[in-house]
C-alpha cells in the first residue's frame, strides 16, 4: 500500500506488499521490497536498497548507497524471517549497511531514534542500537552487539561480536573494542583501554558536579583502586544508592558477558 502523498521517483521499484507512508519521498533508482514499511516523511535519497521484514519509522534521513535489511553474514542463517527495526528522525548516511537478525540471536536488529550513522557504518545482525548514538565513518559492529543511548562510536572503530558498550560511551577513532565498556566511559586504543571519564559529553547533557563527582568515584574504585571487580562492588552500590546516576554503572557489572575492558 502506497500513501497518495508519498512521492516516488518513477525509476525506483516498489514490489507489492510493501507499505509506503504518508509524504514519504523515495528518489531515483530505490528498490523497496514486499515486506518493508516505510513511516510518515521519511526520505530516501536515490540508489537505497530496503529488503526483507523491515520497518522504519517517521522522518528518517536515509542516503544514497544505504542497503538495510538485506541478508546477513552469518553463516548459520539460512532464509528465515528475520527482521530490521529502526525507529525515527536518523540520519543514516552514503553506504550504511543495516543487515537483518538471525534466529540464534532474536530474530531482530534493532536502531533507536535520532542518530546519527556516518559514511560507510556497518550494523550487524542482532545488534541493539539504543537513541542519540553516533557512528562516525567506517564504524563497524560485529553481531549481536548492544549500544546504549547517546554513545559516539569513532570512525574506523571495530567492536567485537557480542560486546555490550554502556550509555554515554566514547571510543575514540581506530580502536578495536573486545570486552564491554561500562556506561560515561572513554575508551581508546587495540585492544581498547579506559581513559576516564566521558566529562564534556555529560556536562553537555546536563550532569551536575555532583553527579560527574560521583561517576568519577565510581570509576576510580573500579579502575584506579588496585581491588578487584568482587571487591569493589559493595562499594559502588552504596555509592549508587546516594547518587542514582552512578546506577547505571552498577547495573552494568550484570549485563557483561564479556568482561569489562581494564
Amino acid at each position: 500500500m502506497i500513501d497518495s502523498t508519498a512521492n516516488i521517483h518513477p525509476s525506483s521499484v516498489i514490489e507489492e506488499g510493501a507499505v509506503i507512508g504518508a509524504n514519504v519521498h523515495i528518489g531515483p533508482f530505490c528498490f523497496i521490497g514486499a515486506n518493508v514499511e516505510i513511516g510518515e516523511g521519511t526520505v530516501l535519497k536515490s540508489h537505497v536498497v530496503v529488503n526483507g521484514h523491515t520497518r522504519i519509522g517517521k522522518d528518517n534521513q536515509i542516503y544514497q548507497f544505504a542497503s538495510i535489511g538485506e541478508v546477513n553474514q552469518d553463516l548459520k542463517y539460512a532464509g528465515e524471517p528475520t527482521r530490521v527495526e529502526i525507529g525515527d528522525r536518523n540520519r543514516i548516511r552514503e553506504s550504511v549497511t543495516i543487515h537483518r537478525g538471525t534466529t540464534q540471536g532474536g530474530n531482530v536488529t534493532k536502531v533507536g531514534s535520532d542518530n546519527l550513522l556516518m559514511v560507510n557504518a556497518h550494523i550487524a545482525h542482532d545488534c541493539v542500537i539504543g537513541n542519540r548514538c553516533i557512528f562516525a565513518n567506517n564504524a563497524t559492529l560485529g553481531g549481536h552487539v548492544t549500544v546504549d543511548d547517546f554513545a559516539i562510536i569513532g570512525g574506523m572503530t571495530a567492536v567485537h561480536q557480542w560486546c555490550t558498550i554502556g550509555a554515554h560511551v566514547m571510543v575514540g577513532g581506530c580502536s578495536g573494542v573486545a570486552q564491554d565498556v561500562p556506561p560515561y566511559v572513554i575508551a581508546q586504543g587495540n585492544h581498547a583501554t579506559p581513559y576516564g571519564i566521558n566529562i564534556e559529553g555529560l556536562k553537555r547533557r546536563g550532569f551536575s558536579k555532583e553527579a560527574l563527582h560521583a561517576i568519577r568515584n565510581a570509576y576510580k574504585l573500579l579502575y584506579r583502586s588496585g581491588k578487584t571487580l568482587d571487591e569493589v562492588k559493595p562499594e559502588i552500590e552504596e555509592l549508587a544508592k546516594q547518587h542514582s546516576e552512578v546506577q547505571p554503572f552498577y547495573d552494568f557489572f550484570a549485563r557483561s558477558t564479556r568482561g569489562l575492558i581494564r
